[in-house]
């Protein structure tokens, strides 16, 4: 497929308004695209060029696209004309003059992509375009992967050749491709959706890619073998499995009001400490030496734990894939640290210094795959078995320790010791469950924090931030007055669930402006469904987590969750989740009764 094509089917889905519509129109793009350009194609539509779990990025920000706009004036000005010096030779005033138009498109478009085009419609000398989407694609990889001294200077330089070599709608999706803006509204669940459609004509199939998806969750591999790699599902069941370095979704707990629920629910349970710290998936390889690490929204964090190397010469295994909680710990008292100073191991630089100062176990309690061989559909109590011999003999790799039980007041007891030990209390597991991602079923449950207490919330929220109203009054000096936040429906649609504005700090209005000036979309993302007297005054994309604290959950006619908070507040930024970890709608009626 040439780039130009791409572009226009691009095109089509930006101005589609609705999800069928766009789920149609993807699967038709599905349906002219050969092997090889499949899983590229979805990283791209995602706005990125490898999985979620892969970290690149252009580091290239609005100013430096600007950049490439005024060059590509500079070497063409008798084609923009508007009273500009028609000459081949500049000095930097003329420059100047160039960097001037630019800016005036910018402000009236607000969108760096629609610059972009504007700019190449008046400039762009091509005439037939021939690049195909893998040949765009592999520079754009190359535009990525520059680094060192100069580097900036070397991606602007061949973004520019790059858009000389493409028509003008194709440079307005690359401009914002590179800064990490696509704007098409859709998420993985709608690919996964046409995906269905190309096979099915529905959306039959999009439950069995979404399971398979959470197992090994790299969108693009898994729709060439959906596509064209496999006969059949039986056969891409059997072949798409959980495996080394590509991360499985992680399970996630649901809630209950008490202990008796729990057991009349579960039955019996496998009850461990909930470690306040962060989410770590542990992938070994001794064949090949490789030690990877993911958090809760797969991120790549295996450079901020030098001591993972250590699974090498500790674990009792040819290969494995572990699930657990990485808590620092003090280094006098040997006591688990706090989240807020476990976190700081998160980090680029200075890694070694803080690993010294703040030493790091790695609490285990599951086990996805040993020795090649996926466990996700084997029972939890023998994965559990499996765990500990493991981890026999290990130092920093602990398994949690963990009763059974199916008595109400023993859990109960084992809650609160936990709670005494200065935890967050217990995790319940069904004793045969088999891993399921996300939280589906009553598998993983924790309990509220203040069982059977009245009047507030007994939990918090994971919610998406959706968008914010100006500020009016002091408020005015932070741009922002209140946020909108939502829940995820089953559909993959967020729905509002409260208007936060009370109960900030001055820091925390500064920091959430900072956290979503680069998350500012113009239009209402597709997923979002909103009242028009909710609507805000500014659009973010859906990125953005908090973790919001409340008095009450209320029947409301206009948040679209049918239900809001009252009193909401912020309680901090959950940088470790993202948009699949958010809390789901289905979770508001298990958190509170309604008043």
């Amino acid at each position: 497929m040439l780039i130009t094509d791409f572009s226009l089917y691009l095109q089509k889905l930006e101005k589609t308004p609705s999800r069928l519509e766009m789920t149609e129109q993807l699967a038709r793009l599905f349906n002219q695209l050969n092997f090889e350009e499949i899983p590229l194609s979805i990283y791209l539509l995602l706005g990125r060029l490898t999985p979620e779990y892969l970290s690149l990025e252009f580091q290239l920000s609005s100013k430096m696209v600007l950049r490439v706009l005024v060059q590509q004036m500079v070497q063409n000005p008798e084609k923009f004309g508007d009273g500009l010096p028609v000459s081949n030779l500049f000095s930097e005033a003329d420059d100047g003059l160039y960097e001037k138009k630019v800016d005036e498109i910018y402000k009236k478009t607000g969108d760096i992509g629609e610059t972009t085009q504007q700019v190449f419609a008046n400039t762009n000398t091509q005439r037939e375009i021939k690049l195909s989407l893998l040949e765009t694609f592999e520079a754009l990889k190359k535009i990525a992967l520059e680094g060192g001294a100069g580097s900036q200077d070397r991606k602007v330089s061949q973004l520019l050749k790059l858009m000389q070599q493409v028509d003008a709608l194709s440079a307005r999706f690359i401009a914002r491709m590179v800064i990490g803006k696509l704007r098409l509204g859709f998420s993985t669940m709608t690919i996964i959706d046409a995906l269905s459609w190309v096979k099915r004509g529905d959306k039959s199939d999009a439950s069995f890619l979404e399971e398979l998806f959470q197992r090994k969750a790299d969108l693009g591999i898994l729709a060439q073998m959906y596509l064209k790699g496999t006969k059949s599902n039986d056969e891409l069941m059997a072949k798409y499995q959980a495996s080394l370095g590509i991360p499985v979704i992680p399970a996630l707990c649901q809630r209950l009001n008490s202990t008796h629920e729990i057991i009349e629910k579960m039955q019996t349970v496998i009850a461990e400490p909930k470690y306040d710290g962060l989410r770590i998936q542990i992938h070994v390889d001794k064949e090949t030496k490789l030690v990877r690490s993911f958090t809760r929204n797969l991120e790549e964090t295996s450079h901020m734990f030098p001591e993972l190397k250590r699974a090498l010469s500790e674990l009792n295994c040819k290969s494995c894939i572990l699930d657990g909680e990485i808590v620092g710990i003090d280094k006098v008292t040997g006591e688990i640290l706090p989240f807020q100073e476990t976190s700081t191991r998160r980090r680029k630089h200075g890694v070694d210094e803080k690993a010294a100062e703040i030493p790091a176990h790695f609490y285990v309690f599951d086990v996805l795959e040993k020795d090649g061989r996926s466990l996700l559909d084997e029972p939890l109590n023998y994965r559990k078995d499996l765990l500990r011999q493991i981890t026999n003999g290990a130092e920093i790799f602990i398994p949690t320790p963990y009763i059974i039980t199916s008595d109400p007041q023993e859990l109960k007891e084992f809650h609160e010791e936990q709670l005494v030990q200065g935890l967050e209390g217990a995790v319940m597991k069904k004793q045969d469950s088999l891993y399921k991602s996300g939280r589906k079923g009553w598998r993983w449950v924790k309990i509220k924090e203040e069982e059977g207490s009245q009047g507030k919330l007994n939990d918090t929220l994971d919610c998406v931030v959706m968008g914010y109203y100006k500020g009016k009054g002091k408020r005015v000096d932070f741009g922002l007055g209140a946020f909108l936040v939502g829940v995820v429906a089953d559909n993959g649609e967020i729905l509002t669930v409260a208007k936060v504005g009370t109960g900030l700090t001055d820091v925390q209005f500064g920091e959430f402006k900072k956290r979503t000036d680069s998350l500012i979309v113009k239009n209402k993302p597709q997923a979002y469904l909103v009242h028009k007297n909710l609507v805000p005054d500014v659009w973010v994309e859906p990125s953005l987590i908090v973790e919001i604290a409340a008095d009450e959950i209320t029947k409301s006619p206009i948040h679209s969750a049918g239900k809001a908070l009252r009193f909401p507040r912020l309680v901090r930024f959950r940088d470790d989740k993202n948009v699949i970890q958010a809390t789901q709608q289905s979770e508001l009626e298990t958190i509170t009764h309604l008043v």
